[in-house]
């Protein structure tokens, strides 16, 4: 099993539909490959982290690259895991305003002793750092 870590910026602010719609496509497109993974967004900032096996983790990795929503994609760190760290999401998702994640999911504080699985794994701490930065609320 195979991981990912990016960074992109928005071609342009996103609003809340935009970012549902996102979301919506998203986990479509990643349950079909067996993907799983967390999408966090503020201000115009991505950062994504994905898993799965490694043909379906590019193909996924390479649509986002032709997605004419994100710009400036950075591929931030990549490697292997034994087990999945986000099981049976097809994509959790966070943003600045809570009261569309409230329509989507339940919520999880990143600083909750319960946050995801292994709390020391490079990913794990990269998205914790960018929702602890960015006061974002995570959902599951």
């Amino acid at each position: 099993m195979e991981y990912l870590v990016y960074v992109s910026t928005a071609k342009k602010l996103m609003s809340d539909a935009e970012l549902l719609d996102l979301l919506q496509t998203a986990r479509i497109k990643n349950a079909k490959y067996n993907v799983t993974g967390m999408l966090l967004y503020s201000e115009g900032t991505f950062i994504q982290a994905l898993e799965g096996e490694k043909e379906d983790l590019y193909t996924i990795y390479k649509a986002i690259e032709l997605d004419f929503r994100h710009r400036n994609i950075i591929l931030m760190i990549t490697g292997s895991v034994e087990e999945r760290i986000f099981p049976k999401w097809s994509m959790t998702f966070a943003s600045v305003n809570a009261d569309v994640l409230e329509l989507i999911e339940g919520y999880l504080n990143p600083s909750a002793k319960n946050f995801i699985g292994d709390n020391n794994h490079a990913t794990i701490v990269m998205l914790k750092t960018f929702a602890e930065t960015n006061r974002l609320s995570l959902s599951f």
